[in-house]
C-alpha cells in the first residue's frame, strides 16, 4: 500500500529485529525525522553523497513526503528499498538497500545513519542483519556490500562487528560533500549468509 493510499496509512513493509524494527517511512514520521536530523545534522552531513557547491539536502516536509514517495515506487519496481530504523517505536535512523541489479548481478547496497545519542549499542549491527535476511531470503539476491570512508570508525564498526568480508578499497569511489572518497568495500554473498546465518540471528536477533 502506498503511503498516500485512502484511509489509515500502511507501511509497506514493516520487519522486525530484537530491539528495533525496520520499516518503510510515512509523512507521519516527518517530525521525529526532522528533530533527529537537525539535532545530528553536523554529525552526518559531512558523510553524505554530494558534488561540490550542492546544498544538502532539502529537510522540508514536502521534500520529506517526496522522498517517501520515490521510495514506494523503488520499492515496487524492486530497484531499491528504504526503511527507517525505529527503537521502542520511535524514528531513530535510516537503512537503505539501494542500486538492487537483478539479471546476473543478483546485487544491492546497504547504507545506514543513526541517531548520534543512540551510537554504539549495537543498534545499527541488528538493522543490517535484518536487511541483509530480507536481501538474502526475500529478494533472493546473491551479494550485498557495503561502501564506507575509510576514516568513518562508527560506520566501519557496524561492518566489523558483523564480520563482513573486506573486498579492498575503490579509490574515488563515490563524491562525499564535494570531495571523490574512497570506501572501503565490505562485502556478504548468499553463500556466506547461509553458513553464517545462524549465528548472526542468534547473536544480533536473538532467535534460534
Amino acid at each position: 500500500m502506498s503511503p498516500r493510499s485512502h484511509g489509515q496509512p500502511t507501511r509497506s513493509l514493516d520487519l522486525p529485529g530484537w530491539r528495533i524494527r525496520v520499516a518503510t517511512l510515512l509523512e507521519s514520521d516527518y517530525e521525529q525525522w526532522h528533530a533527529v536530523r537537525s539535532r545530528c545534522r553536523e554529525w552526518l552531513v559531512p558523510w553524505e553523497p554530494r558534488p561540490a557547491g550542492a546544498p544538502p539536502a532539502p529537510e522540508d516536509r514536502a521534500s520529506f513526503v517526496n522522498r517517501c514517495l520515490m521510495r514506494e515506487r523503488e520499492r515496487q519496481l524492486g530497484t531499491g528499498f528504504g526503511f527507517g530504523i525505529f527503537v521502542e517505536g520511535r524514528f531513530s535512523g535510516e537503512i537503505t538497500l539501494s542500486s538492487v541489479q537483478r539479471g546476473p548481478f543478483q546485487s544491492g547496497s546497504i547504507g545506514y545513519w543513526i541517531d548520534r545519542d543512540l551510537a554504539g549499542y549495537g543498534l545499527v549491527p541488528e538493522a543490517v542483519v535484518v536487511v541483509l535476511q530480507f536481501a538474502f531470503e526475500s529478494l533472493r539476491l546473491h551479494r550485498v556490500e557495503v561502501a564506507i570512508i575509510p576514516r568513518n570508525g562508527s560506520s566501519r564498526r557496524v561492518a566489523e562487528k558483523l564480520g563482513l568480508r573486506v573486498e579492498g578499497v575503490a579509490l574515488g569511489f563515490l563524491e562525499i560533500n564535494g570531495a571523490w572518497e574512497d570506501h572501503v568495500r565490505y562485502a556478504m554473498t548468499s553463500d556466506e549468509w547461509e553458513a553464517r546465518r545462524s549465528e548472526l540471528l542468534s547473536t544480533w536477533l536473538k532467535r534460534g
